[in-house]
């Protein structure tokens, strides 16, 4: 039995290790491209807030997963071990096909083939799960609409971000002062991308704490304070070292997304994410910032026309969620001026790659959920 623990344990120090080296690159690529921050301040930024996030709202998450999807009686050690098995198979899956998977899917899709196979699912839990999986991935997409329709121009025009040569704010012994030739916008940039990075670690850990501990946590092997803190700390060793390359990719890759399009994508993101986890509800922050993204795209390319255009079948709309990489204007021009031609820069947007996306996040909790189900109803690993 302590081997097996010790398995569990290792598991779970598994998947958080690759919470961490996933979420890092997602909340801290724009502080990393951007220059505002090393790899090693976001890594340590990124370790304290999933931690904090997970000490804190993650509870209600570790509460949903570790005991009212199914009954806490259901997590044996062995089910308990069998469950994070497959959350680290998809993990590993995803690796393979370079798609960050949805751990909190696939982990809720484990326990679901877990209920199903003892018949102790409770289905009013599970399908307010599933109702928020559906309804969040689409109200990222229309606040993000809404904010690239009739705010983004003028954010953009506003405040301008760009990408600076470094933390704008330096210590002169114990007193901070702000580095010669530092402009104010490169200041207001810089704390920016670093509060919301920060934001965003707190929401990745409210989210995927309950990934690696909760069915431990339900099986009564594991305290809920002491999981919490391996989590937090597997996490962190993700987040120094495979996080890395993540962050290399994801900085590099913000060419083609303007700084302020990715803090806009971050905040709706992380504010979705820390909501459902506030009402117990693992969801997916990778699905909600793509949703975001293309929204975001979509709804400043439909500037071309205005709305009554629109519905009457007039103008020229060409929507392409490339369009938030458009070339600035210092004059935002009025609903409908816009070229089309301008608001299709880029390739942001690829629809083949979104589309491989989408097919593995729904099919990584799917084999989960299956391969689960097989698995307890062939080997009573739980009480039937």
């Amino acid at each position: 039995m302590e081997l097996l623990l010790l398995v569990g344990l290792a598991v779970a120090v598994f998947v958080g290790f690759n919470i961490g080296g996933s979420s890092t690159g997602v909340a801290f690529g724009p502080a990393v491209g951007s220059k505002t921050v090393s790899k090693l301040a976001a890594a340590a930024l990124m370790t304290i807030f999933a931690v904090l996030g997970g000490w804190t709202v993650g509870r209600n998450v570790i509460k949903t997963m570790g005991g009212e999807i199914v009954p806490q009686t259901q997590f044996t050690l062995a089910a308990s071990v069998a469950v994070l098995f497959f959350v680290g198979l998809a993990l590993l899956v995803s690796n393979v096909f370079g798609v960050p998977a949805s751990t909190s899917m696939t982990a809720v899709g484990s326990i679901a083939g877990l209920g199903v196979a003892t018949g102790t699912l409770d289905w009013a839990v599970m399908g307010r799960i599933v109702v928020w999986w559906l309804v969040a991935p689409i109200l990222a997409f229309w606040l993000c609409a809404m904010i690239g329709r009739y705010a983004y121009p003028y954010l953009d025009t506003w405040f301008r971000l760009d990408a600076g040569d470094g933390f704008p704010i330096v210590l002169d012994g114990l007193r901070p002062r702000i580095r010669d030739r530092a402009t104010p916008r490169e200041v207001l940039g810089a704390i920016l991308v670093v509060v919301i990075g920060c934001y965003m670690a707190f929401s990745a850990g409210a989210s995927n704490t309950a990934n690696a501990i909760a069915p431990l946590v339900g099986s009564g092997e594991l305290a809920v304070e002491p999981g919490i803190l391996l989590a937090g700390a597997a996490i962190g060793v993700g987040a120094f070292t495979i996080a890395r390359r993540t962050l290399d990719t994801v900085g590099n890759d913000l060419t083609d997304l303007p700084l302020l399009a990715a803090l806009i994508v971050e905040v709706v993101s992380a504010s979705l994410i820390t909501f459902l986890s506030v009402i117990g509800i693992p969801a997916s922050l990778a699905v909600s910032a793509t949703m975001c993204i293309v929204g975001l795209g979509w709804g400043r390319a439909t500037r071309t026309t205005t709305i009554s255009d629109a519905v009457k079948g007039e103008g020229d709309v060409q929507v392409s969620a490339a369009a938030i990489t458009a070339e600035r204007e210092d004059h935002v021009p009025k609903m409908g001026e816009e070229s089309p031609d301008e608001l299709t820069a880029g390739d942001l947007f690829d629809p083949a790659t979104t589309g491989r996306v989408v097919v593995l996040w729904v099919l990584t909790p799917s084999l989960a959920a299956a391969g689960a189900y097989l698995l307890f109803t062939l080997v009573p690993l739980a009480p039937q």
